[in-house]
């Protein structure tokens, strides 16, 4: 549903999608300290996407932790011009939202429905990307209020929260903060999540559904 509300979205801005059909980031992987496989994975990648690059056509993604493995651990494991040429053009979609509109060429319409949004933010985005982009996207439709959730890591910190033995601490995270702030708010709030991960934390800890922000901005449209 995310990667479909995004080609809807930038469809709408008057782009032509073509769906790459690349591999795993490998950032799996790479958390796990496998980074022989993660480096097969991003040579496939930088492989794959390299031509693209070097027309200067924007690729653009949704997951943070997928995307910013492109920009940043790519060009550290290869070493070699071709990666570092592809995470030049490597984009959350999100930024590349925010690029056009600050350039003047963004041409989306929203419709004046006002709509609460409550945004946690992916703690990877937040160390490599910041949340600018994303709040500044969300707050694209004129009637759409934004806050900021007052959080850390929701707990899930990639497959982290899977694994049986740390399930206890994971919720314990997500109950510090996270979670109260989500039950805070009625339903009438939607809760916004860059990261899959994220928004799995937060549908098992409070039972309200997250959704990714190109979800919550392709359903403002006019």
């Amino acid at each position: 549903q995310v990667g479909k509300a995004a080609v809807e979205l930038l469809e709408a801005a008057g782009f032509r999608v073509e769906l790459a059909n690349a591999g795993c980031c490998g950032r799996p992987m790479i958390s796990k300290g496998m980074l022989s496989e993660a480096a097969e994975h991003a040579r496939h990648n930088v492989d794959l996407l390299y031509p693209y690059a070097q027309e200067g056509v924007a690729i653009v993604g949704c997951e943070p932790s997928c995307i910013l493995s492109f920009r940043d651990e790519y060009p550290e494991m290869l070493q070699d011009d071709k990666s570092r040429k592809v995470a030049e053009h490597v984009y959350l979609i999100e930024e590349f939202l925010m690029m056009l509109q600050e350039d003047g060429r963004l041409d989306l319409k929203f419709n004046d429905e006002i709509k609460k949004v409550l945004f946690h933010g992916h703690c990877h985005q937040k160390a490599l990307a910041g949340l600018d982009s994303s709040l500044g996207a969300l707050g694209l439709p004129p009637s759409m209020e934004v806050e900021l959730v007052n959080a850390g890591c929701c707990g899930m910190a990639g497959s982290f929260g899977f694994e049986r033995e740390h399930y206890d601490i994971s919720m314990t995270i997500g109950e510090q903060a996270l979670f109260p702030a989500v039950n805070a708010k009625g339903e009438d709030w939607e809760v916004a999540v860059t990261g899959v991960s994220c928004r799995q934390q937060i549908e098992d800890g409070t039972g309200r559904k997250a959704r990714h922000l190109v979800e919550i901005l392709r359903d403002a449209l006019v």
